[in-house]
């Protein structure tokens, strides 16, 4: 993602690589430059400075950053902008590397030191080079941001770092241990977004289940998520990233009885073998799996959960990968995403014998999300056939369809399907509706505005 606004003199180019919660580290920064009166631009060729905030997950990510810092340096090479800046995860974790191989980078930022941005812009700019590592285990949170997502939807990092030690993740290495926000500092930040014009509040963490027991030594999201609820302005409130085995009743109770929750939990499960997950160092069980899938179900029946898996993981035999799609298929997720196991450095995993080969990842892939699309399909049409009426949050415009383009609850952006709609109405993005849906097409809905629907 490329970000852009208009201030200022020097002109900046910042790529924000990676997920949700490493954007929000791009608009600290952003909000930081701004006040120091840099102005930025998404046209390399305008720019006096580039900033590639980095990502190294898994080894695509990782690729895809190098690759980044790799055309940012040619321009430095070339003379088409002064400095380079590498922040991150990349950065915290290939330190020494990045500096040897990639001379044209001025300076290097930690994960832990982004609020270091300007003053290493000021001295790359001026001919020096500094790099800036915090301590990992710093605590942060309620930066001023500059809100990069188009104002209407916004990320809430209620926590940073991790303490699980899943096998395959470099993520405590790179972020540290598991750290909340405090939650009046939580409450402050998403009462400011929510004047600022934001609707949809998104909270994210690298487990957002654990909330608040480093600080208050027991788990407070559903007391947070009640306290969102009490803001003005705020329609909807969205969770990621829910460890299934840490789910409680009481944030059931939460989600199913507060109005501005949406009923829509991404539960990363990663597998379903309990040998497999024994191996990954999940805490999680299949017969774990099934209950809590079942109880959320049963307690509130209309709720989407999205999850993810890792196929290829080492020691993967075929019946571990049968056990998995049979459970997938029974399951029947409303959203899936699969990723092939990549190999991570200095992780327990990449030492582990019996690693799968890329070949046979690569086919269990394909079966996974052919079977999940299949039943995905299906259960677009199944809404479709329903016709029920939805909350819809109005994305965009698309003038030569003629048609909105709209979410439901059950669709977090940028990782879910979308809803198209018809009006003769003109409506605004960010602006909610009634509308019915009357239609799918693969993952998608289609539908009307519901106050112009007959029958």
């Amino acid at each position: 993602m490329m970000m852009n606004t208009e201030t200022g003199t020097v002109k900046v180019l910042l790529v924000s690589l990676g997920c949700d919660k490493n954007l929000v580290d791009s608009e600290v920064m952003l909000s930081q430059l701004v006040e120091r009166g840099y102005s930025f631009t998404d046209d390399e060729t305008e720019a006096d400075a580039a900033i590639v905030n980095t990502c190294c997950f898994i080894n695509d990510a990782k690729e895809e950053s190098i690759q980044s810092i790799l055309e940012m340096a040619d321009l430095k090479k070339e003379g088409k902008i002064r400095a380079l800046l590498v922040t991150g995860c990349l950065a915290q974790r290939y330190r020494e590397e990045i500096l040897r191989e990639i001379p044209e980078v001025d300076a290097l930022l930690g994960t832990t030191a982004t609020d270091r941005i300007a003053d290493a812009l000021d001295t790359a700019l001026a001919g020096g080079r500094q790099d800036y590592f915090a301590d990992i285990n710093k605590r942060g949170g309620g930066e001023k941001r500059i809100v990069s997502t188009g104002g209407h939807y916004e990320y809430l990092r209620i926590a940073e770092g991790c303490d699980k030690r899943c096998t395959y993740c470099m993520i405590p290495k790179v972020r540290g241990s598991y750290r909340s926000v405090p939650m009046e500092t939580l409450l402050a930040e998403a009462r400011t977004l929510a004047e600022g014009g934001v609707k949809e509040l998104i909270l994210v963490a690298q487990e957002t289940t654990l909330y608040g027991v480093d600080l208050y030594g027991e788990k407070r999201l559903p007391e947070l998520l009640r306290g969102l609820c009490r803001i003005e302005g705020l329609h909807w409130i969205r969770l990621l990233y829910c460890y299934p085995e840490e789910i409680t009743q009481e944030l059931i109770d939460t989600i199913r009885g507060e109005e501005k929750i949406c009923h829509y939990l991404d539960i990363p499960i990663q597998h379903a073998s309990d040998r497999i997950l024994k191996r990954m160092g999940r805490q999680a069980t299949q017969e774990g799996l099934r209950e809590i899938i079942g109880r959320l179900r049963a307690e509130v029946p209309d709720i989407c959960l999205r999850t993810t898996l890792i196929t290829g993981f080492p020691g993967e035999t075929q019946e571990d990968h049968e056990e998995l799609y049979r459970f997938v298929n029974e399951m029947e997720f409303d959203r899936l995403g699969v990723f092939r196991y990549s190999p991570e450095e200095d992780t327990p995993a990449a030492q582990m014998p019996d690693q799968v080969p890329e070949a046979v990842a690569e086919k269990r892939f394909d079966e996974l999300m052919e079977l999940q699309q299949a039943v995905a399909f299906d259960k677009a049409q199944e809404t479709a056939e329903k016709r029920p009426v939805l909350d819809a949050f109005i994305e965009g415009y698309l003038p030569e369809d003629g048609v909105y383009i709209a979410r439901t609850y059950k669709d977090a952006p940028n990782v879910d399907g979308l809803f198209f709609l018809h009006t003769d109405r003109e409506l605004e993005s960010g602006e909610f509706v009634r509308a019915v849906a009357t239609g799918s097409h693969e993952y998608d809905l289609t539908g009307e505005v519901y106050d112009e629907f007959t029958e």
